[in-house]
C-alpha cells in the first residue's frame, strides 16, 4: 500500500476562500494541499460577472477564479482532485479519507461552500439538464431567443436573470411573496429591463415537458390558490443554497441546519480544524466575505502549527 501523503494544511474546498487560505498558508512555508471534487473556483464559475469584488469594476466569475488560482499555487500549494468520505482524529494529526486515497494533516480548513437547493416539485429530477438548470451561465445559451423562467428573487435569482435577457426573449421571474430580497441596485436594473417580467405569490408545483425537454410549468397563487400554466422551455432555479458538510458528520461541528459553527478566527471546536466560506454558519455569503475568511484561517493555521510541541511539529514531506 502507497504511503500516505502527509501535509501542514489539507484545504477540502478550492473556491475563493479555500484558494485565499492556501494564499496565506503557503506564502507561511507550510505543506499545502487544496482538495477539491471539481474545478477550483466553485461557484465563481457559474456567475456570469462580479461586480462587487475591490479592484475590478466587472470580472467574469471564471476569470476571477483563474487569476485566485494563479495567486494561490504560485508558493508551491498542491491541488488535488477527490471526494473526502471521512476524517478522522488521531492525536495531532488529522486523517483525511477520500475517494482517491487518504492523506494526513496537522490542520485542516473546510472550504467545501454550498450548493442550490432544488424546488422538490414534480418534473424537477426528470428535466435537469433538459430545461431545468441552476446555473444561467452555464445552460443560458441553449435558451437563445426562447421564453424561460427563473424561480427565486434574492441576488443570485435576479443577477442571473438579467444575464439570461442578454440570450432569452423573455425572463420572468416567479416570487413566493410580493417584493424581491435582492439588493435595491441589482432590483432597479430588472424592474428597468424590458425584458424581464414578474410574477408575485407565485410557487411552482410542477415542471412540465415531453419525452425531450422542459415545454412548461404549472404554478399556484399562494394567495388566491388559482392554479395556471406558464408555457417556457427552461426553468432556472435559485431559491436557496444548503451546505456541502458530507464526511463531516462525525465530527459534531455543525449546527442544527449543517452550517460549520467557527469563531471568528475560523476555528471549529475541533483543535486544528478551521472552516471559511459559505459553508460557514454566518450572514453574508460573498467573495469578499469567503476571501476574509480564508485569509484569517490561512494565518491561523500557521499560528496553530507553530504552537505545536516541538516533537510533533517536524517539518513534514
Amino acid at each position: 500500500m502507497a504511503k500516505d501523503k502527509q501535509y501542514d494544511v489539507v484545504i477540502i474546498g478550492a473556491g475563493p476562500a479555500g484558494m485565499t487560505a492556501a494564499t496565506y498558508a503557503s506564502r507561511a512555508n507550510l505543506s499545502v494541499l487544496m482538495l477539491d471534487r471539481g474545478i477550483y473556483g466553485g461557484q465563481m464559475n457559474n456567475t456570469a460577472e462580479v461586480e462587487n469584488y475591490p479592484g475590478f469594476d466587472s470580472i467574469l466569475g471564471p476569470d476571477l477564479s483563474e487569476k485566485m488560482y494563479a495567486s494561490s499555487t504560485r508558493f508551491g500549494a498542491e491541488y488535488g482532485f477527490g471526494t473526502v468520505e471521512s476524517i478522522e482524529i488521531d492525536g495531532h494529526n488529522k486523517i483525511i479519507n477520500t475517494d482517491m486515497g487518504r492523506y494526513i494533516a496537522k490542520t485542516i480548513i473546510i472550504a467545501t461552500g454550498s450548493e442550490h437547493v432544488h424546488l422538490g416539485t414534480d418534473g424537477e429530477e426528470d428535466y435537469q439538464g433538459r430545461g431545468v438548470s441552476y446555473c444561467a451561465v452555464c445552460d443560458g445559451a441553449f435558451f437563445r431567443d426562447e421564453d424561460v423562467v427563473v424561480v427565486g428573487g434574492g441576488d443570485s435569482a435576479i443577477e442571473e436573470g438579467l444575464y439570461l435577457t442578454n440570450l432569452a426573449r423573455s425572463v420572468t421571474i416567479l416570487h413566493r411573496r410580493d417584493s424581491l430580497r435582492a439588493q435595491k441596485i441589482i432590483q432597479d436594473r430588472a424592474f428597468a429591463n424590458d425584458k424581464m417580467s414578474f410574477r408575485w405569490h407565485t410557487e411552482v408545483i410542477e415542471i412540465t415537458g415531453d419525452s425531450d425537454k422542459v415545454t412548461g410549468v404549472r404554478v399556484i397563487d399562494n394567495q388566491t390558490h388559482e392554479v395556471s400554466q406558464i408555457n417556457t422551455s427552461g426553468v432556472f432555479v435559485y431559491v436557496g443554497l444548503k451546505p456541502n458538510t458530507q464526511g463531516f458528520e462525525n465530527l459534531d461541528i455543525t449546527n442544527d441546519d449543517g452550517w460549520v459553527i467557527t469563531d471568528e478566527q475560523m476555528r471549529t471546536a475541533i483543535p486544528g480544524i478551521f472552516a471559511v466560506g459559505d459553508v460557514r454558519a454566518k450572514e453574508l455569503r460573498q467573495i469578499t466575505t469567503a476571501v476574509g475568511d480564508g485569509s484569517i484561517a490561512g494565518q491561523g493555521v500557521y499560528d496553530y502549527i507553530s504552537a505545536l510541541p516541538v516533537a510533533v511539529n517536524e517539518p513534514v514531506n
